[in-house]
């Protein structure tokens, strides 16, 4: 290679160009990295739930799930931004600093051959000066011996020619002596420089390039093994971040989701119960028994026009109130009197039928009647978000008082500590004033013993209302009870023929009952008969009845039940006067006897 200069300056230059070549490489990797990084973590920002803190929507398994994916993709996201950093820190940087100086050490052992060669290129040039200069002073030391001889045998030639061309020939004989000499020298230091370039200079910048080259593959060598390495350190943490998915995954529980629904919507209130057996048949089997048994008095047949006829002025339509002229009622007699066969009138109480349902059958009038739930919604819906939730369900209610009290047990326990530390402080001032001044707290101190009067306050008032809703509750699971044992009761003393008895030797006939034949086509979603009366109910609380369909209300007021509560927290009621209208059921107490008034 000792004549390879200019091949290895190829060479060299090449190395580096490869160097900077995969340089580029791992930018171009790194940002790749990069952007797949941003693209996660956009990716993982979008679906990624945005909620307030007071956010009380149902966390089902599968929704905790997929946040639970989405947060191990966020880390798995940053992961691939370790790898982006740690390639961009050990591998990009490292190579572009190398390359630089790399370029530099190059360009110095460059250099040095090219001054070895030029040094070199001089002394021979010296020595080829050295040689031409003794080769033309030998040929005039020949002349001027020729021109001597050619005198000394010439016969004419004067003796002081013959001296002169001595002379000469002495003269250039010197001449040609010292360049001889001149020559041995100059060629003695170029061959010494010549083996000296050869055989020393150039074999040692040459030996200079090969290490460095060898470097230059060496360091390529590490930053591939760099290059995985930044990878397979993150491995572990990326294997961590699947596991967690494949958990999450696993975490799905649909029956917790399920039992989460329930939760969510249970309402608390109880299913309706059983429609009671309207017999009409009495009127027939009265009839054949008039000869036998005593026809009550037609003044014991009389009706209370308060349960049974309304005013129109409080009847309730889907679109606003719409009086018209009213039809006769089909309202079976439930209250009357039956004289016995030694003379005597005792009240016998009927089985409650469901007027309008059988009113429907007789008439074949089509009616749609949840559009009466459907405007009992309506009013539910549009109603006020009162303070005491006494517009929602009871189970409903209930959770939302609960979690009110949680939280306002932890403002004040947080009122508590910060009481604390106001009183400790103070303590802290009096004892070292120069600390501070143990006035200057005082108004923070009264602010917050006031703040924690009035949590305590509101605690107290949502415990009250907590344990009004399931008091309620559970009066209302009794009375349903008691109401079920009562009708299966009475529906066991009723006589095959449709007549109820006191007791086991007295039958007494019903009343005829009086069937209503509308004369025009009422509109379907009107309900143009009153409903009867099936209970009365008594005020606990006032009530404003401000949205239109409801009924305002005084405590203590005594009202008829016309309608139960159908799960919606509503129930529909009439006053003496007629007015009828939907109350909260948590505002009242319902007493659903047979023997109510109006009944």
């Amino acid at each position: 290679l000792k004549d390879q200069f200019d091949n290895l300056d190829k060479h060299t230059q090449w190395g580096i160009d490869f160097l900077e070549k995969y340089a580029k490489f791992v930018k171009e990797r790194i940002e790749i990295e990069q952007n797949y990084a941003k693209q996660l973590r956009n990716l993982v920002k979008k679906y990624c739930p945005k909620r307030s803190p007071k956010d009380e929507e149902p966390r089902f398994t599968s929704c905790v799930a997929f946040f639970n994916i989405l947060n191990e993709l966020n880390d798995y996201a940053g992961q691939r931004e370790v790898v982006a950093e740690e390639m961009g820190h050990r591998v990009y940087g490292e190579l572009m600093r190398y390359s630089h100086d790399l370029k530099t050490e190059r360009k110095m052992h460059l250099q040095e051959g090219r001054k070895a060669q030029q040094y070199l290129d001089m002394c021979w040039k010296q020595m080829d000066n050295s040689k031409k200069k003794f080769e033309r002073e030998c040929r005039e030391a020949e002349k001027a011996q020729q021109s001597y001889e050619r005198l000394d045998n010439d016969t004419n030639a004067t003796k002081a020619d013959v001296e002169k061309a001595k002379q000469q020939l002495n003269l250039r004989t010197h001449m040609a002596d010292e360049n001889k000499n001149e020559y041995a020298a100059q060629l003695q230091n170029f061959n010494g420089e010549q083996h000296k370039h050869y055989y020393v200079i150039i074999p040692q910048i040459y030996k200079q390039l090969q290490e460095m080259d060898e470097r230059r593959t060496i360091k390529l060598s590490e930053c591939y093994k760099g290059f995985a390495d930044s990878e397979r350190k993150v491995i572990p943490i990326i294997s961590k971040c699947l596991e967690g998915m494949i958990l999450a995954a696993k975490s799905v529980d649909e029956h917790r989701d399920s039992q989460l629904v329930i939760d969510c919507f249970k309402s608390g209130f109880e299913p309706p119960g059983d429609f009671p057996f309207e017999d009409y048949s009495q009127n027939i089997y009265r009839t054949i028994s008039d000869g036998t048994i005593s026809t009550p008095k037609q003044e014991g047949m009389r009706i209370d026009s308060k349960t049974t006829v309304g005013k129109a002025k409080g009847k309730l339509w889907l679109f606003g109130k719409k009086p018209k002229p009213q039809s006769p009622p089909l309202t079976p007699t439930s209250l009357y009197t039956s004289s016995t066969p030694n003379g005597s009138q005792y009240p016998i109480f009927s089985i409650e039928p469901v007027h309008y349902c059988m009113s429907d059958i007789k008439t074949g009038k089509p009616r749609i009647p949840s559009f009466r739930s459907l405007k009992r919604g309506h009013f539910y819906l549009q109603g006020p978000a009162l303070e005491d939730f006494s517009h929602l369900p009871p189970e409903q209610r209930r959770k939302k008082l609960q979690q009110r009290i949680d939280e306002l047990n932890r403002e004040l326990q947080k009122e508590t500590d910060q009481k604390d530390a106001l009183i400790k402080m103070k303590d802290v001032y009096e004892k070292n004033p120069q600390m501070g001044d143990p006035g200057s707290l005082q108004p923070k101190l009264t602010e917050t013993m006031n703040n924690m009067d009035r949590l305590r306050m509101e605690i107290h008032k949502n415990e009250a209302w907590l344990s009004e809703v399931e008091g309620k509750v559970a009066a209302r699971g009794d009375r349903r009870h008691s109401s079920d044992i009562n009708h299966l009761v009475t529906q066991g003393r009723e006589s095959p023929e449709g007549s109820y008895t006191d007791d086991a030797n007295q039958e007494v006939r019903s009343p005829p009952q009086q069937h209503a034949h509308p004369n025009e086509f009422d509109d379907e979603f009107e309900d143009d008969d009153p409903l009867p009366a099936i209970g009365h109910c008594k005020a606990i609380y006032p009530f404003d009845g401000h949205n239109e369909g409801t009924l305002a209300m005084k405590e203590g007021e005594i009202l008829y039940i016309i309608e139960e509560d159908k799960g919606d927290g509503w129930t529909r009621a009439r006053r003496h006067n007629g007015e009828e209208g939907y109350v909260p059921t948590s505002y009242i107490d319902v007493t659903l006897e047979k023997n109510s008034k109006g009944a």
